[in-house]
C-alpha cells in the first residue's frame, strides 16, 4: 500500500474503533427501552404514515426524493423510530443511487442484519437494533475500506447536526 491509501484508511479504522469503544461503556446492544412502543398501532401514533410504512411495513421511498438523500451535512444520523444512533456524516458518500449511502454504522452492534427475499430477489436488509424498525438494505459494491453500500431510506433517519 502507498501513503496515499495508507493513512485515511488509519484513520477511519480509529474512529471506528474510538466509536465502538465509546459504545461499549455503554449497553452493547442498547436494550429496547421500556418506553418504545409495543404495538404497531402504538408506532403508528408517532410515526408519520410515510415513516410507518417504511419503518414498520418494510417500504421504500422514491429515490432522489428523501430528505438526506443530497445531504452534506455534518452530524449524526439517528433511527427516526428510537434515536439510536446509527450513522455517522463522515461515512456518508455519494453513491448514485438516490438514497442517502454509508459505507459503515458507527458501530457494528448499532443495526442488525438479515435475509430479505422479497421481490424476487435475495438481498440484505438493514434493521435498528434498537427498535428493529426498517432501514434499508446493504450491498457489497460500495467503496473503500469497507466495500459496503449501507442504502438508507431518508424517512427512517434524524440527523443530528455538529455544532
Amino acid at each position: 500500500m502507498n501513503t496515499n491509501t495508507t493513512i485515511p484508511l488509519v484513520l477511519f479504522l480509529i474512529f471506528i474503533s474510538g466509536a465502538c469503544t465509546v459504545k461499549k461503556d455503554k449497553k452493547t446492544p442498547p436494550e429496547p427501552s421500556s418506553c418504545l412502543p409495543e404495538t404497531e398501532a402504538e408506532w403508528q401514533k408517532i410515526l408519520s404514515e410515510h415513516q410507518f410504512q417504511i419503518m414498520r411495513q418494510k417500504g421504500t421511498e422514491r429515490p432522489f426524493t428523501g430528505e438526506y438523500w443530497d445531504t452534506k451535512q455534518k452530524g449524526t444520523y439517528h433511527c427516526a423510530g428510537c434515536n439510536a444512533p446509527l450513522f455517522s456524516s463522515d461515512t456518508k458518500y455519494d453513491s448514485g443511487s438516490g438514497w442517502p449511502s454509508f459505507f459503515a454504522p458507527i458501530c457494528k452492534e448499532s443495526v442488525e442484519t438479515k435475509s430479505d427475499r422479497s421481490l424476487d430477489t435475495v438481498r440484505t436488509e438493514v434493521l435498528c437494533r434498537q427498535c428493529n424498525a426498517h432501514l434499508g438494505h446493504v450491498f457489497d459494491d460500495g467503496p473503500q475500506p469497507t466495500g459496503l453500500r449501507y442504502c438508507i431510506n431518508s424517512a427512517s433517519l434524524q440527523l443530528q447536526e455538529k455544532k
